[in-house]
């Protein structure tokens, strides 16, 4: 086999691989264009899930006519005056970004500087290069990007659906537009508008972004140490959602997503918030461009810190320190139930008073949700309670998990939360494929504030929604009205599930099928009505929950697939105590 050089345009497809892995990565190497020629205005249009075309359009400096070859020839750039690569002060600096763009699809890039009379382009497709030509066009700078990787079928098929590319080019435009709030910004999808936000403070812009009710419930920080500052806004602890869709980074004003600073979020949230749920957070962090690497990968999201563990301690302390405000943290719950001691982690309900136990057993079916359909119907109470195969509870841990004792003897461990939940998710479930879950119409609509993007996701999907209880309808610009919710999830707080569907929407815009996105609704209206941990239960309550498990198939998961129940038999105390063998 002999080695041979590839040819330009084959290194150049090769290379655009890595620059330009999804329409995602050409709309964000665009903007960044954009924002360090000096833009005061930035358009944005998508179409085709920025597959069939790609439009970014500023009033920059612009590119001289006699450079526009240049420009879209790799390793060609205007930004980079330190080589050695030490003090990077521009977004871009590798001249990777155009080249990659113009082999991999047809670009098209029109630009006239200020002071030169008329506008000049260029036409790339697929490497091969056009003369430029003049033509009329106002000051600043267009690039249009169509059929995006037609010159490079391999990368092209393992895209994903059109719906899930446009919602990572609207993510990507939507971190920018936070990292440069001084700059207008607008974005357009398949001919709406998604947004169009004029220059702004960073509060405004994030309002702007996140949803005025979220915005207002923000906790502002600020924190320095040495040469590093950190400021932007969090959320209390009361406020989570289902997705890390709401994270946003900045450093330097150059938008991320690095492993550190994203460990050091959920570090710093990891003892207040449930397991699962995720935490709002916009920052900004500024630190001397010599005590950072932004050239680790050439789409320039990660960064090498020189010193990272100053940088991690100063953003959980910080985080920590606002969180430990009033408004950050709820009161605690008291631990004190009946005759257990204070600041006990076990409970020791009471037992209920002779010949009440089969009434309070009823009513705490009903208090707990369990008047389940027919098909998911327990069996009446037995005299001799360890005949059950859950057996009988007999304390509360941690408010968080019933211990219970079986007719052999060993102890079981079931989390409240977690069985809770799967019985909720089956009899949704039932109810939808019985012809539709049953709705509980509000006593007063709720409007709620919510981005344009998820606005019009939770509209398209509003007939869908409907056949799962959820009956919305739009309330103008930027909101939704909700008029009813499923009659099985009691009195669920509204806004916080409509937000949590919101964000399912968009984290499963990848689904193949709309089956799959409806499960994945179900199931977190399912956790909205479920028990809490941390919810003291009486012994009826705790009884109840045992009860309606065993007459569940799958009630030993939850619905995603984690343990409801832990067994400990009588070896596996003394294998702990060293008594075994």
């Amino acid at each position: 086999m002999t080695i041979r050089l590839l040819a330009p345009a084959t290194i150049n497809r090769i290379a655009a691989g890595e620059v330009i892995e999804r329409p995602a990565a050409a709309v964000k190497e665009l903007v960044e264009n954009a924002l360090d020629a000096g833009a005061r205005r930035i358009a944005v249009s998508i179409d085709g899930g920025g597959i069939a075309r790609i439009e970014v359009t500023d009033d920059g400096t612009g590119i001289p006519a006699a450079e526009l070859t240049l420009a879209i020839t790799r390793h060609a750039t205007s930004k980079l005056n330190d080589e050695a690569l030490v003090r990077i002060a521009t977004l871009g600096f590798r001249g990777e970004a155009l080249p990659s763009i113009g082999a991999a699809a047809r670009l098209t890039l029109t630009s006239r500087p200020h002071g030169q009379d008329t506008a000049a382009r260029i036409v790339v497709a697929g490497g091969a290069v056009g003369p430029i030509a003049p033509v009329a066009a106002p000051f600043g700078t267009s690039a249009i990007v169509e059929d995006l990787f037609y010159a490079t079928p391999a990368r092209r098929k393992f895209l994903r659906t059109i719906t899930a590319e446009a919602t990572a080019c609207a993510d990507a435009v939507r971190h920018l537009a936070l990292a440069a709030a001084g700059v207008a910004f607008s974005l357009t999808i398949d001919g709406a508008t998604s947004f169009d936000l004029p220059a702004q403070d960073r509060r405004a812009r994030v309002a702007a972004l996140y949803g005025r009710g979220d915005a207002e419930a923000l906790i502002a920080l600020e924190a320095s140490r040495e040469d590093i500052t950190l400021g932007g806004f969090i959320s209390p602890a009361s406020l989570t959602r289902a997705t890390a869709r709401h994270q946003h980074m900045m450093v330097n004003a150059r938008p991320v997503r690095d492993p550190l600073l994203r460990m050091a979020l959920r570090v710093a949230y990891r003892d207040i918030i449930p397991a699962g749920r995720h935490p709002l957070a916009a920052l900004w962090l500024e630190i001397p461009p010599d005590l950072l690497d932004v050239n680790v990968h050439p789409a320039k999201s990660e960064l090498r810190f020189a010193a990272p563990d100053a940088v991690r301690s100063l953003m959980i302390g910080a985080i920590q320190r606002h969180l430990a405000t009033p408004a950050g943290v709820a009161a605690a719950p008291s631990l004190r139930l009946g005759p257990a001691p204070r600041n006990t982690a076990w409970s020791y309900p009471p037992q209920s008073a002779p010949g009440s136990q089969a009434r309070g057993f009823a009513e705490a079916e009903v208090a707990l949700g369990f008047d389940l359909p027919p098909s998911l119907r327990r069996a009446e109470p037995a005299a001799d309670a360890t005949a059950y195969p859950l057996g009988t509870p007999i304390a509360q841990v941690f408010d968080t998990y019933i211990l219970s004792q079986i007719g052999d003897g060993a102890l079981l461990l079931i989390d409240q939360h977690a069985a809770h939940e799967r019985l909720t998710e089956l009899r949704l479930r039932a109810e939808r494929e019985a012809g539709g879950i049953a709705s509980q119409f509000l006593l007063s609509p709720v409007p709620l504030d919510l981005p344009d993007d998820d606005v019009a996701r939770l509209l398209a999907v509003a007939d869908d929604l409907a056949r799962l209880g959820v009956s919305i309808e739009g309330f103008g610009a930027g909101a939704i009205l909700i008029r009813a919710l499923p009659a099985a999830l009691g009195p669920a707080d509204p806004l916080a599930l409509l937000r949590d569907i919101a964000d399912t929407i968009a984290a499963t815009a990848t689904a193949t099928a709309l089956s799959s996105r409806l499960d994945a609704i179900l199931i977190r209206m399912a956790c909205h009505r479920s028990i809490r941990a941390g919810r003291r239960l009486g012994f009826d309550e705790m009884a109840a929950l045992l009860r309606a498990m065993e007459a569940t198939k799958l009630a030993q998961t939850c619905p995603h697939g984690r343990p409801t129940v832990v067994k400990l038999t009588r070896g596996d105390l003394e294998r702990m105590f060293g008594r075994a063998g």
